[in-house]
């Protein structure tokens, strides 16, 4: 005779091998007007703390509509419906929170490097830096008196 004490499966969960720099997808039970749906949050995993204990958490990151969303999760909710791995890589930390600058300092040089804004006879366009016209004024005339 088994006895469950929890909804989970804490099993499963414990021999999930979850390291900083697995691509996860996490699906969430979220309640909405007294339903229950499933969300997926896939991202990169930045850090596991608390190892398999009852407070273990992981991190994981993600870019939505170019801003980056961070959410730790406990790894024995039971509001987490499964933990699916997406996709491994070998890092040589164990916590990956130097991503975080990183993304922003490449979105930074990847702006400044591609793209400038040229106004042209009053018209706004963006294009590439090596496509920018150079726009020559002629000089003002001088009157003589």
């Amino acid at each position: 005779m088994t006895i469950k004490t929890s909804p989970i499966d804490m099993d499963a969960r414990k021999n999930l091998d979850l390291r900083p720099g697995d691509t996860v997808r996490v699906w969430q039970k979220i309640e909405e007007k007294g339903k229950t749906r499933l969300q997926a949050f896939e991202g990169l995993v930045l850090a596991r703390k608390h190892g398999l204990e009852a407070g273990g958490t992981f991190t994981v990151r993600r870019v939505a509509s170019g801003v980056g969303v961070e959410k730790i999760f406990p790894l024995y909710s039971p509001m987490i419906d499964k933990i699916e791995i997406v996709k491994r890589s070998r890092v040589r930390r164990a916590k990956l929170y130097f991503i975080r600058d990183k993304v922003a300092r490449e979105a930074r040089r990847q702006l400044r490097r591609t793209r400038m804004m040229v106004n042209v006879s009053g018209v706004t366009k963006v294009v590439a830096k090596e496509e920018v016209p150079v726009v020559i004024e002629p000089e003002a005339e001088v009157k003589s008196e």
